[in-house]
């Protein structure tokens, strides 16, 4: 009788990857024409709304239509026809993106072709070689937290790279990877000046020339009031879910009124956010200070439903940039954690400072 050898795992796990890569393969042709499938749609509707020929109401009767023939799909309402026009729009070859896009492929590449073209067919390879390679869901988690063309660039590009999944995409997003990649001292990547060349100048544009309107003979009050009004701008930029409720907020206690530089609402974490910016070395009183302004604003502004203030000191001294947060004594080890998933990362909020300041160095070497 034949004893047969058993087989180690060895020929068993080639199998299963087989397999995994097989069906990855085949899900990736799917994502692939579904996202040219919508941008087809899209592009449909655009033409048609544009022209005049189609109306709100023929785009409900399309929905519709749609349903009755096809009651199994998903995705074709009026709000998701809609998102296929934008889709297209966004991304079309006459969009803002395609030319931040295009200006970093060769020359014969971004060339645009004969409007005799196929009808669907892009003028060159964006649509093959970054879109179509991104799931729809990432496609409208960009489309929703993203503003600028070179961000959106920078999102999609990283994502067809590194084969992002949603949730991927969403903590990259929520860590402001663009912002922080921007701002940070080192050099940009070979990645980021590939998306766009001209990134770290259209960032500056941005952010950094309003903080430069000094005045001529400027103080060290001025550079504060700069620094606090950038500030705001920037963190209403990257912080999701932050509205502002005032500048040089007054909270009075007992007979003093204070004045706190920054005073946000961040809706999702459902508490005050006080920013306190000093342009002088750190010192462990400032925190005690902010901590003071906290159980202020908890026992004075604060609601009863909402959850206990965050405070946040940022601190520029002559040789480094110092950011801390102050939280209250009575939150909950899950508050905290929720607290730190949602504000902005401490080197983001470190690396702007240090920005500020630079440019602010500069600015007062070209002015002497």
């Amino acid at each position: 009788m034949k004893i047969e050898k058993l087989s180690d795992n060895t020929d068993f796990l080639q199998i299963v990857r087989l397999i995994g890569e097989s069906r990855n393969r085949a899900l990736q042709k799917v994502n692939a024409e579904l996202v040219m499938l919508n941008y087809q749609i899209g592009q449909i509707v655009s033409q048609k709304v544009a022209n005049g020929i189609w109306g709100e109401k023929t785009v409900d009767e399309l929905a519709k239509f749609i349903n009755a023939k096809m009651p199994e799909l998903k995705g074709f309402t009026r709000r998701g026809l809609y998102r296929m026009k934008q889709f297209y729009e966004t991304y079309s070859p006459d969009s803002e993106c395609f030319q931040v896009w295009s200006k970093t492929q060769p020359k014969k590449q971004a060339e645009i072709v004969s409007p005799m073209a196929t009808q669907f067919e892009m003028p060159n390879n964006f649509l093959s070689e970054v879109l179509i390679k991104i799931s729809w869901t990432n496609h409208l988690i960009i489309f929703s937290a993203t503003k600028s063309a070179e961000e959106k660039i920078f999102y999609l590009t990283l994502s067809a790279k590194e084969n992002w999944s949603k949730r991927e995409l969403q903590r990259q997003i929520n860590t402001a990877i663009f912002e922080r990649t921007m701002l940070g001292k080192q050099k940009l990547s070979a990645l980021l000046r590939e998306i766009h060349p001209t990134a770290e100048t259209v960032f500056k544009d941005k952010y950094i020339f309003e903080f430069l309107d000094l005045p001529e003979q400027h103080s060290e009050k001025d550079l504060e009031k700069a620094l606090i009004e950038n500030f705001k701008n920037f963190i209403l930029e990257i912080g999701r879910g932050f509205a502002y409720l005032g500048r040089q907020f007054r909270l009075q206690v007992g007979n003093q009124d204070f004045y706190l530089d920054l005073l946000f609402y961040q809706r999702d974490l459902q508490c005050l956010v006080n920013f306190e910016l000093k342009i002088k070395q750190f010192k462990p009183e400032f925190l005690g200070k902010l901590n003071f302004y906290l159980e202020a604003l908890d026992r004075d502004v604060k609601k009863a439903h909402e959850n206990p203030s965050i405070g946040v000191l940022l601190c520029k001294g002559k040789d480094d940039a110092v950011v801390e947060y102050a939280l209250a004594r009575n939150i909950s080890p899950a508050l905290i954690a929720d607290y730190e998933t949602i504000l902005p990362d401490k080197k983001l909020l470190q690396a702007k400072l240090e920005e500020f300041a630079e440019l602010f160095e500069s600015r007062l070497e070209l002015e002497n």
